[in-house]
């Protein structure tokens, strides 16, 4: 049978999850493990209920956050709000809400940003967006508008005092040209108030590391939270990693190939593989995590109870 990682050792894999499930337990207790978690806004009613029997499972596992994203051009702009919103009277989650630049002008945006503060909400991810004609079109700022995320950061700020958290892209961003841009760019969102910048999914930890040296190169002292992917879908997963400039190692496609109908093995392989890099960011002193759940609760669970999530008290539920 060929090895089709021959640059893995399976026996190191199993000794970091261990020492991962080891050590996390006493760190999530006394707070030194963040994991946040990241949902999408419902298009109906049955992904609704899907979205909300995923919060209710993971809601005892006490997260640091969980984000609610944004579509492009502000597409979902009224979705996203009623979700957030939903979080903040039902829940005991600390939600964030996604905003982007594109498609509106300043006082729009700085009036959705209020609404958010109004609803008590105090955390937003500020992201550029993508362009409004499409993933390959070429980016033009909207007139007026926010021109870019660092602009974005900024005036948030100057609305209310928000957390904010930015992307970061440790394989470029596919719109980057070389890696002087990549880091200058992150500075001015640093500069203009981020606090955290979370990064776009990976699959190797030598991506992280490399990333993670260049920021500190740079002076950018902000946490740098790596953004772990949770699709056991691959064809899905590899037309975002395409659209995102994402690296997919060829091992990484042979495992799931031949796998298009069997569905319960790619979801142990996604559990699998997703441990292992969890594990071993935690065994090099990683300690911020955020999951890109896709409204799926259950290879969360199994990531957080890695990191020691499960031995967290959880907040109260708010009554409904």
């Amino acid at each position: 049978m060929p090895n089709v990682m021959p640059t893995r050792d399976p026996n190191a894999a199993v000794g970091s999850i261990a020492r991962a499930a080891d050590q996390s337990r006493t760190e999530a207790t006394n707070g030194d493990i963040c994991v946040s978690y990241e949902f999408f806004p419902p298009k109906n009613k049955a992904m609704e209920e899907k979205l909300w029997t995923a919060i209710k499972k993971l809601e005892p596992l006490n997260p640091d956050f969980v984000s609610v994203t944004y579509g492009a051009g502000g597409s979902t702009r009224e979705r996203t709000h009623n979700a957030v919103s939903r979080m903040v009277k039902e829940t005991s989650f600390k939600p964030a809400a996604h905003l982007t630049c594109v498609g509106s002008v300043k006082e729009e945006i700085d009036e959705v940003v209020k609404s958010y503060w109004d609803a008590g909400v105090r955390h937003i991810v500020a992201l550029r967006g993508d362009p409004q004609d499409g993933i390959d079109a070429k980016y033009v700022p909207t007139p007026k508008g926010y021109a870019y995320s660092c602009d974005l950061v900024a005036g948030i700020k100057q609305v209310a005092d928000f957390d904010v958290s930015v992307g970061a892209y440790p394989e470029l961003h596919p719109e980057s040209s070389n890696w002087r841009d990549e880091i200058d760019n992150l500075k001015r969102k640093v500069d203009a108030g981020a606090n955290r910048a979370i990064t776009q999914f990976f699959f190797s930890p030598d991506v992280f590391w490399r990333f993670q040296d260049r920021v500190l190169d740079a002076g950018i002292d902000i946490p740098i939270v790596p953004g772990l992917m949770l699709q056991p879908n691959f064809k899905g997963l590899a037309r975002m990693a395409k659209m995102c400039g994402v690296s997919v190692p060829g091992w990484y496609s042979e495992l799931f190939e031949g796998l298009d109908k069997d569905a319960p093995t790619r979801e142990l392989l996604t559990g699998s593989l997703a441990a292992e890099l969890t594990a071993e960011l935690h065994d090099r002193g990683v300690r911020n995590f955020h999951l890109y759940t896709l409204n799926r609760a259950e290879l969360a669970i199994a990531v957080s109870r890695i990191l020691g999530l499960h031995h967290r008290q959880s907040g109260a539920t708010k009554a409904a």
